[in-house]
This record gives structure tokens, C-alpha cells and sequence, in this order.
């Protein structure tokens, strides 16, 4: 078990306040200003604009970083350079100028790239019109291998990582294509890998496959010097699919009018009515709750879980949703006095931000 994780919410927040946040920041402002010397006009705004609206990723994936011991910086490094590539790919492809699932699983190949040491970088941007990013998407690949090439028994972790990663990509290739293409290709995808989750729907499984948890989870514990074959496969029993489905299911649940407004394709709308989609994040809290208690740390990953509901139920964007209120009182509730806790503590925090 590695020691000195956070077995209280006081204790986890005073570390992640104290120190993870400022490490994220910093971490954040170096590749801000990377960004800002992207030549490109295209890239250059989709890489500031993935930094500036989604630094909360980075914020709560970094939270893993406790599960590395001393090398917490490194985890760090690693979770903020990899959620980069995520969420500016995901920008590229949700505001792209093309629509070609070739040039969207090329850019994706810098996720796999990332993760694998060996592998040499190539121009991801070779599908597509807009090219000169001055070495960003690179550097950004080459920081994760550097790290993941002095991680201890990385070889252990290498093909779960792939694995989740692989359904990641998929994913991201299927949603972003033509509008009419998209539920074709992500139901049939769905058809051959329904034996992996065959409680969940096919726009669940998609959900469940969206999230970096996992592998953010699985790099940490490694860095942190305590990984084994039993350890990597009771990770990914943990992580997916109820808690990587219930992390990218409150991402679109809160996303639901700027979506709508955008065209961009959100899971909660396939939920036949609000009633149902209700009773199925129920389903997701007691299922992630059941499946990490097999996990080492179990109370750090249970608070991980109830800062996941706290942290998107707390987001301003609820307050657009008819039925935010509500559901915001019902998921708090299922997810246990903790969970309130972390929600009041995360609004309090979002105020003195704007001070």
C-alpha cells in the first residue's frame, strides 16, 4: 500500500490545496505558454482555449499524483502533459475543420504515443490543413514518454494502459465524424465490445470509455513504486466501467444546453427521460462505490468518487439545467455526507477564486 495518502476529506483537501494545485498551475503556465507560440491561428486557439476552459481536468486528475509518494511531481508532470493532449484533441475534433475519422484517429495516435516510450512521434497533423504547431503536440507526447520511460515495472501496466487508451481513441473517432455517421458507428463499436460491459448501454460504454482515470490512476500508483500484475488488473476492474462512467456521464450531464446549442453530441440525451437517466447515475454511484472497495487506498478512491459528484454537481453550469437543482440534491445524497461536504467546500473555493 503506498503510505501517507489521504484517508480523511480534511487531510485530501489540505494536500490538494497545499500541494497539488500549485504544482497543476505551474505546470499549467508552461504549457499556456507554449500555446502561445503555436504559428498556426487554428491550433494556437484551440490549445489556449482547451487550457483556459478546462483547467479543472487537469486540477482533478492530478489528484492522483497522492498515490505516488516522492515522485508526486513527476505524476504531476505526467497527468497535466497527458489531460493537455486530451482535452486540446478533443477541441481540435469538436470544432474541426475537417471531419475525416483518418485525421482524427491520427491525431489520437499522440495518446497511444504518449504511453508507449518507444514509439517515435510523427506529424499528427498530417491529415489535415492546419500543420505548424511549433512542436507542441510533440512536446507535449514527449514529456509522457520521458516520464513513463523511469517509471518503476512500467511494462507491468503498459498493455491496460493501451487498452483503455485504445478505447479512448475509439470513441473519439466515432463521436466526431459526420452528425449521421455517429450513432451507426459508435452502436456498431458498441456491438463488438458489449461482452466488456454488459450492464451498460451503448452510450454508457461510450461514457465509460471517455475518461482518463484509469490511466491516471494506474501511472501514479507505478510512480509511486508499488505496482504488480494483481494491482494493474484490480485498477482497471475498479476504474472501468463504473467510475470512468460515472466521471464522463456528470461531464455531459452539465454540458447538456451548451451541447444542445453547439450540436455537439451528448449521452444523457439518449436516456429516454430524466426519470431513467436519474436512476441509472444511481446505478453508477452504488456500482463505483462496490467495485473500488477491492482497490488498496480504498478510502482515498471512495473520496475520489464522492469528489466526482461534488466537484461537476458544483459547477455553474448546473444552474442552466431544468432539473439541475434536483438531481444535484439526489446524487449528493446517494453519494454520502462526504460528498456534500466536498461540494459546499468546492463552491467555497470557486468564490474566493473570483476575489
Amino acid at each position: 500500500m503506498t503510505t501517507n495518502v489521504p484517508r480523511t476529506a480534511v487531510t485530501l483537501l489540505r494536500a490538494v490545496y497545499r500541494d497539488i494545485f500549485p504544482e497543476v498551475s505551474e505546470a499549467l503556465d508552461y504549457w499556456k505558454s507554449r500555446a502561445k507560440q503555436i504559428p498556426n491561428l487554428e491550433l494556437r486557439t484551440q490549445a489556449l482555449a482547451s487550457i483556459d476552459s478546462k483547467r479543472f481536468h487537469c486540477q482533478g486528475g492530478a489528484v492522483y499524483a497522492l498515490l505516488a509518494a516522492e515522485n508526486r511531481k513527476q505524476a504531476i508532470r505526467f497527468i497535466v502533459a497527458y489531460q493537455t493532449i486530451s482535452d486540446y484533441l478533443d477541441n481540435l475534433c469538436d470544432r474541426s475543420t475537417s471531419m475525416d475519422p483518418d485525421d482524427f484517429r491520427l491525431l489520437h495516435q499522440a495518446m497511444e504515443d504518449a504511453l508507449s516510450p518507444t514509439n517515435k512521434v510523427k506529424n499528427y497533423y498530417e491529415l489535415r490543413k492546419e500543420q505548424e504547431d511549433g512542436g507542441y503536440l510533440v512536446d507535449l507526447v514527449q514529456t509522457c514518454q520521458e516520464i513513463l520511460a523511469g517509471t518503476p515495472n512500467y511494462a507491468i501496466i503498459k498493455p491496460i494502459l493501451l487498452e483503455l487508451e485504445t478505447m479512448y481513441a475509439d470513441l473519439q473517432v466515432h463521436k466526431h465524424v459526420h452528425v449521421e455517421e455517429r450513432v451507426p458507428r459508435l452502436t456498431a463499436w458498441y456491438e463488438d465490445n458489449k461482452w466488456k460491459t454488459p450492464t451498460l448501454a451503448w452510450y454508457e460504454f461510450a461514457a465509460a470509455s471517455g475518461s482518463t482515470l484509469g490511466i491516471f490512476c494506474l501511472v501514479s500508483y507505478a510512480l509511486g513504486g508499488r505496482m504488480s500484475g494483481e494491482l494493474a488488473r484490480k485498477i482497471y476492474d475498479g476504474y472501468f466501467p463504473y467510475m470512468q462512467g460515472l466521471h464522463i456521464l456528470l461531464d455531459y450531464f452539465i454540458d447538456q444546453q451548451e451541447d444542445e446549442q453547439e450540436g455537439d453530441l451528448n449521452f444523457c440525451s439518449f436516456y429516454s427521460s430524466k426519470e431513467q437517466m436519474n436512476l441509472r447515475f444511481h446505478y453508477f454511484i452504488e456500482q463505483t462505490a462496490q467495485h473500488i472497495q477491492l482497490l488498496p487506498n480504498k478510502k482515498f478512491h471512495e473520496m475520489v468518487q464522492q469528489g466526482l459528484v461534488a466537484l461537476y454537481l458544483g459547477d455553474s453550469k448546473v444552474k442552466q439545467l431544468d432539473d439541475g437543482e434536483h438531481m444535484t440534491k439526489e446524487l449528493l445524497k446517494a453519494s454520502g455526507a462526504m460528498a456534500t461536504f466536498f461540494h459546499w467546500n468546492i463552491k467555497m473555493y470557486h468564490k474566493r477564486a473570483k476575489i
